[in-house]
């Protein structure tokens, strides 16, 4: 098998994303309609109407970044014939889209993806106080040089590596002081550029250790199935099936490094040649061709887009 699906994070959402699809397909709009029953809320009017500082907060935009994806896994399902058991190698998610990968591998049910996420966003803007926490982008250096940068910027606060996501991109989170710091620090270690990134909290670093512990929490109350396909988990880098790992991992990565970068490596190594980013946006299809060498990335998030995908299918 050849081709992985993958399914991104936060920062993909735009106002509008998933209208058409929904309008189009009856596949689609029947996600966001479960999506909107599990929250108890119309959020699919937010994510198609706004306004966007409304679904940009963290515990809308997770949750809705998944019904997206969902629903275009949906329609690529019951318009393209996909089944991920026969035509997909993996399945991998950005941060937040692993909960999009296991509830496309029917491990977690869309349902409970949305209460989970919805959840997750809470505890993770709860977690640290508005100002206190700070992530930058750094780009240029290679991981090992920016993990050496935070370790200096450590020595005033909480700093790590958030996010390896390839392409000579690493993200760091932590205290802000420290933060600012490591952004000073790297521009003097040879960065072509170091800027604070306008987030709301210090994702994925040991200052989320309150939404790591909510998620637990919440995870051991919901059924998770293995999946039909195996999941490139963020934390590992490496494939994973039983539920008990994908639980433990899923609380791992709240406060853990995503390993997007070497993810993408392993599955490229494993003979991946074709990755598919399903969902809103085109941030992973980015990174993937900056990656993997040789290998074909492109996104499915519209009608258009499902369109060229049955016709590239034969």
């Amino acid at each position: 098998m050849t081709t992985a699906f993958v399914f991104p994070g936060q920062g993909s959402q735009t106002v509008g994303m998933g209208k058409s699809l929904a309008e189009t397909f009856t596949s689609a709009r029947r996600v966001f309609d479960e999506v909107d029953a599990a929250l108890g809320e119309r959020l699919s009017d937010v994510v198609w109407n706004g306004p966007a500082e409304t679904l940009t907060l963290t515990e809308n935009a997770q949750p809705a970044l998944m019904a997206v994806s969902l629903a275009v896994m949906g329609v690529l399902e019951a318009e393209a014939g996909i089944d991920l058991r026969r035509d997909a190698a993996f399945v991998a998610g950005h941060s937040l889209g692993e909960y999009s990968a296991l509830a496309a591998a029917q491990s977690l049910s869309i349902a409970d993806a949305a209460r989970l996420l919805r959840i997750r966003g809470r505890a993770m803007q709860k977690a640290v106080p508005v100002g206190v926490g700070a992530m930058a982008a750094v780009i240029g250096i290679e991981l090992d040089d920016v993990k050496a940068v935070a370790a200096e910027a450590a020595g005033v606060g909480v700093c790590a590596a958030a996010n390896d996501n390839g392409g000579g991109q690493v993200v760091l989170s932590g205290e802000k002081a420290a933060v600012e710091r490591a952004v000073e620090v790297a521009k003097t270690r040879g960065a072509k550029r170091a800027m604070l990134l306008p987030v709301s909290a210090p994702f994925h670093c040991s200052l989320m250790q309150p939404a790591a512990d909510a998620m637990a929490e919440a995870l051991a109350k919901v059924s998770i199935k293995p999946p039909v396909v195996p999941l490139v988990a963020n934390v590992l880098a490496r494939p994973i099936t039983d539920p008990a790992d994908i639980v433990r991992h899923l609380v791992e990565q709240v406060t853990g490094t995503v390993r997007w970068r070497e993810s993408i490596l392993f599955m490229a190594q494993a003979g991946v040649t074709s990755f598919y980013e399903v969902g809103a946006g085109r941030v992973l299809t980015g990174l993937i061709k900056r990656i993997a060498d040789g290998a074909t990335a492109s996104s499915i998030g519209t009608p258009d887009d499902i369109t060229r995908f049955k016709a590239e299918r034969g």
